[in-house]
C-alpha cells in the first residue's frame, strides 16, 4: 500500500544505516522486489527515487560535514545505482526522471512549480557539487576546524581539480576515502547516463542522451573541473605502483577502480557525432567566448568541446604518455610476470584514444609528429594478435583496426613505420628482424590466415592501411615480403575470385601495395621485388584469369574440395617467438553483447590524392575505379557470420544475399571481365619483363642457387626510366559517418557492460542496445 511521502521514519531507514557497501545494497535489494514495486505499488518506488534525490540535494547543499550526512549521500547513492536500471527498462517510467515532481520548487520557499526542475536536472547537479566536496571527495583547502566551513556554492571548483595535467599544476595529497567516494558517485553517473543500453540501436546517431547532454552543458558549473579531473585521473595514473616493482603486491589500489570509472564516465560523455555537426550553439546563436576568436563555436556539449580544443604541446605530450602508459601495460606483463599491477580497461583506453584523434585534429598531428605514436601501435598490434582467434574480443579488433586505420590516413604514419623495431614483445608471430612496417604486416598476415571467421569483414579495412603506408615504406623484411605474397596467393585462387562479389577488391589492394612499392620505394625493397620475382607466377595466372562461364563453374567446384578459407600451406611460418603462447579462442561460456554492422570500406573512407609537395586533395567520390559492380556489400557486425543469415535488417539481408553461399548471386563472364580489365598489372609486368631474363642469366652463368647473390644483384639494380610514368599515390581517409558512431555507441556500452560486475549494475535487466551473447 502506497506510504505517504511525508512518514520520515519510513524513508529514513532506506539510508540511515551505517556501514552498508554497494555489494550490500545489490544483495539486500533483489531485482523480483524492485520489479514487483515497480507494477504493483508504483507511487512508493516514486517517492523513495524522489526521497533519495532530495537527501543528494540537502547533502550538497549542506557539503556533508558529519559523519551521518556522508553515510545518508553514500547509501541514497548506492540505491539509486541499483534501482535506475530498472526504471530504464521500463518504457512506461523512461519519463519519470524527466518529470518534475510538485512542490519541489528550484528555489524552494512558496514559489510556483512552474520553474520547478526535473528530477533528472537536481540529481545530476547535486552529484556534481558533491565530486567537489570538501573533506567528503576532494582536500578541504581550510586549515581550522571553526565553523568555517567551506560554502560549497561559493567554492571555485577548478581550485580542486582531482590530479595535476591538463590544465593543473598541483597534485594533491592521495586520500583513499576520498578516491572511494568519488567512485561511488560516478558510478550513479555512469547509471544515469546508462539510459541509451535500453533503446534499440538506430540508423539516426543524433538522438541524444537527455542524461548526458544536460550534463555537459552550460548548467553544470563544474563541468570544466570535472572533464580536467576525469582526463588527468586517467591519464597520471600509474599501475606500476610509483616505480617500484611488486609494489602492488603489498598495497592495495585505490587508485584503480576510480580510474577505470572515470575513464568510463569520460569516453560516455564523449559520445557525439561528428559526422552530423554543424554545431551551432542550443539556442542557434553562436556564442562568442575568448577561447574561440578564430575557431568556430564547437559543440554545445562542453566535454568534446574542451576536448577539441587541447592545444598545449606539454598537455599533449601528458595525454600521449599515459594512454601509451596504460595500453603498454599487459605487454610489460609478459617480459616481468606480476611486477606490475595488470588493468583491464584497455577497451576504454582505445575508446578514448580514438576521440581524442577523433574531435583534435591538432592532438592527431602532435601523436604522429614524433616516433611516439609507435608507443600506440605496438599495444594495438599485440591486442589485434592475442585476439584475433577469440570471437568474445571481436569489438577489440574492430577499434584496433579502426584507430590504425585514422591514423593511416596521415603521410607521417607510413613514415614513422620505417623504425627498426626492436622491443621484443613476445608475440606469437614468426620472428623476424626488421621496421614496425615489418611487425605490422606480418600480425595482419596472421590475422587473416588465422584469425577467428567473424573478422573477414575487416580484411578491407587491413589491407586499406597496408595500401596507406605502402608509398613510405622504405624497405621490407624478406618474412613481410614473403607474407604479402602469400595472401596474394592466397586471394587470387580461381574459387575466391568466384565465389562473392567484393573478393576481387582484396586483390587490387595487393597489386596497389606493390605497384606503390615498386614506383615509389624501388631503392631499398629488393626483398619484395626477389618475393615478387620468385612468385611471378600468381602474376600471370591473374592476367589470364580465364572469364568464360565454365572455367568460371570449374573455379567454383574447387571450392567444395578446399573449404579453408585461405591456404595456410607455404606460407613458410618458421618459429614463433620466445615465451608468445598462441592467440587462445574464447572460453566457452564466456558473455559477449553483438554489435552493429560496420559500414563497408567506401562508406569508411574517402579518397585523396598526395600531390607532388605531399599536400593531398580530396577526390570526387565517382572516380571510384574500384566497384565496378556497385558499391560491395557492407560489412556485417560481430553476430553475423559472413554468408549474412542472421543479418539485421531486411535491406541488409537483401545486400549480402550477394556474398552468401546460397547464391543468388553467380558470377558470369561479363562480370569477370569488369573488373580483370581494370587489374593494375602493367607496371609488375614491366619489372618481370626487364629483370626475369637478367636474374636467370645471373642464376645460369654463374651456377648460382643462393639468394644472396641475386638479392645483391637486385639492390643495386635499377629501373629508371624502364617502369610506365609512376601513378598518383591514392590515400584512403577514414571518414566520419553516422554509422561508425552508433558501432561505437553499441561497442562502448557492450564494454561497460560486461566490465560492471562488482556489483552486476545492468545484469539481467532488459538492454535493447545490443543483446548478451553466451560463447
Amino acid at each position: 500500500q502506497p506510504v505517504e511521502a511525508t512518514d520520515d521514519a519510513f524513508w529514513d531507514q532506506f539510508w540511515a544505516d551505517t556501514a552498508t557497501s554497494v555489494q550490500d545494497v545489490f544483495a539486500l535489494v533483489p531485482a523480483a522486489e524492485i520489479r514487483a514495486v515497480r507494477e504493483e505499488s508504483p507511487s512508493n518506488l516514486a517517492t523513495l527515487c524522489y526521497k533519495a534525490v532530495e537527501k543528494l540535494v540537502q547533502g550538497a547543499e549542506s557539503g556533508c560535514h558529519t559523519e551521518k550526512e556522508r553515510q545518508i549521500v553514500l547509501n541514497c547513492c548506492r540505491l539509486l545505482t541499483r534501482i535506475l536500471p530498472y526504471i530504464f527498462e521500463d518504457p512506461d517510467w523512461r519519463g519519470f526522471f524527466w518529470s518534475t515532481v510538485p512542490g519541489a520548487g528550484r528555489g524552494g520557499g512558496d514559489e510556483d512549480d512552474e520553474n520547478a526542475r526535473p528530477l533528472a536536472e537536481s540529481l545530476l547537479l547535486a552529484v556534481t557539487d558533491l565530486l567537489f566536496c570538501p573533506d567528503f571527495t576532494v582536500q578541504s583547502h581550510r586549515r581550522s576546524t571553526v565553523d568555517t566551513a567551506e560554502d560549497i556554492h561559493s567554492i571555485d571548483s577548478c581550485e580542486y581539480i582531482w590530479e595535476a595535467g591538463v590544465g593543473f599544476a598541483h597534485s594533491p595529497q592521495p586520500n583513499y576515502i576520498h578516491d572511494l567516494n568519488r567512485t561511488e558517485l560516478l558510478k550513479l553517473l555512469l547509471t544515469c547516463f546508462s539510459e541509451a543500453m535500453y533503446l534499440p540501436p538506430s540508423s539516426d546517431s543524433s538522438n541524444t542522451n537527455p542524461w548526458v547532454q544536460f550534463f555537459c552543458s552550460t548548467e553544470n558549473r563544474h563541468a570544466l573541473p570535472l572533464f580536467t579531473s576525469l582526463l588527468n585521473v586517467v591519464c597520471a595514473y600509474d599501475p606500476v605502483g610509483y616505480g617500484i616493482p611488486y609494489n602492488h603486491l603489498l598495497f592495495s589500489d585505490y587508485r584503480e577502480p576510480l580510474v577505470e570509472e572515470a575513464a568510463q564516465v569520460l569516453i560516455v560523455t564523449l559520445d557525439y557525432d561528428s559526422s552530423t555537426s554543424s554545431s551551432p550553439t542550443v539556442d542557434g546563436t553562436t556564442t562568442g567566448t575568448a577561447m574561440d576568436d578564430v575557431d568556430p563555436p564547437g559543440p554545445d556539449n562542453l566535454f568534446v568541446n574542451y576536448l577539441s580544443r587541447i592545444h598545449r604541446e606539454e598537455d599533449f605530450q601528458f595525454i600521449l604518455k599515459g594512454v601509451a602508459r596504460l595500453l603498454s601495460n599487459p605487454l610489460v606483463q609478459t617480459y616481468l610476470p606480476n611486477s606490475a599491477k595488470k588493468i583491464q580497461f584497455h577497451q576504454e583506453l582505445l575508446v578514448l584514444f580514438w576521440k581524442l584523434c577523433d574531435f583534435n585534429k591538432k592532438f592527431l598531428f602532435f601523436v604522429l609528429k614524433s616516433s611516439d605514436v609507435l608507443d600506440i601501435l605496438v599495444p594495438i598490434l599485440y591486442f589485434l594478435n592475442d585476439a584475433r582467434a577469440d570471437q568474445s574480443r571481436v569489438g577489440l579488433m574492430h577499434i584496433g583496426v579502426f584507430i590504425l586505420l585514422l591514423l593511416s590516413g596521415e603521410r607521417n604514419f607510413g613514415v614513422r613505420l620505417n623504425k627498426p623495431y626492436s622491443v621484443r614483445v613476445p608475440m606469437d608471430i614468426p620472428v623476424f628482424t626488421g621496421t614496425h612496417a615489418d611487425l605490422l604486416i606480418i600480425v595482419f598476415h596472421k590475422i587473416i590466415t588465422s584469425g577467428h571467421q567473424r573478422l573477414q569483414p575487416l580484411f578491407d579495412c587491413l589491407l586499406t592501411i597496408v595500401v596507406n603506408v605502402s608509398p613510405y615504406l622504405k624497405s621490407l623484411s624478406m618474412v613481410a615480403a614473403n607474407k604479402l605474397l602469400h595472401l596474394l596467393e592466397a586471394f587470387s585462387t580461381t574459387w575466391f575470385l568466384f565465389s562473392a562479389v567484393q573478393n576481387h577488391h582484396l586483390v587490387f589492394f595487393l597489386l596497389e601495395v606493390f605497384n606503390n612499392i615498386i614506383q615509389y620505394q624501388f631503392d631499398g625493397n629488393s626483398n619484395l621485388v626477389y618475393a615478387v620475382i620468385r612468385k611471378r607466377n600468381v602474376f600471370h595466372q591473374l592476367a589470364n584469369l580465364p572469364t568464360d562461364s565454365q572455367s568460371i563453374q570449374k573455379g567454383l567446384q574447387r571450392k567444395k574440395k578446399t573449404p579453408e578459407p585461405i591456404s595456410r600451406t607455404n606460407s613458410q611460418d618458421g618459429v614463433s617467438m620466445e615465451g608468445s603462447r598462441p592467440a587462445a579462442p574464447a572460453e566457452p561460456g564466456t558473455l559477449k553483447t553483438s554489435l552493429v554492422a560496420t559500414p563497408g570500406i567506401d562508406k569508411l573512407t574517402e579518397k585523396s590524392q598526395v600531390s607532388e609537395d605531399g599536400t593531398m586533395r580530396s577526390l570526387e567520390p565517382e572516380a571510384s575505379q574500384l566497384s565496378p559492380e556497385g558499391n560491395p556489400p557492407a560489412a556485417l557486425g560481430d553476430g553475423e557470420p559472413w554468408s549474412g543469415e542472421a543479418s539485421h535488417s531486411r535491406q541488409d539481408r537483401r545486400r549480402l544475399s550477394s556474398a552468401s553461399s546460397s547464391g543468388q548471386w553467380t558470377p558470369t563472364p561479363d562480370w569477370v571481365m569488369s573488373w580483370k580489365s581494370k587489374l593494375p598489372l602493367q607496371t609488375i609486368m614491366r619489372l618481370l619483363q626487364v629483370l626475369v631474363p637478367q636474374v636467370e642469366k645471373i642464376c645460369i652463368d654463374k651456377g648460382l642457387t643462393d639468394e644472396s647473390e641475386i638479392l645483391k644483384f637486385l639492390q643495386h639494380g635499377t629501373l629508371v626510366g624502364l617502369l610506365p610514368v609512376p601513378h598518383p599515390i591514392l590515400i584512403r581517409k577514414y571518414q566520419a559517418n553516422s554509422g561508425t558512431a552508433m558501432w561505437f555507441r553499441t561497442y562502448m556500452w557492450g564494454v561497460i557492460y560486461l566490465r560492471n560486475v562488482d556489483p552486476p549494475i545492468w545484469y539481467d535487466t532488459d538492454v535493447k542496445l545490443f543483446e548478451i551473447q553466451r560463447v
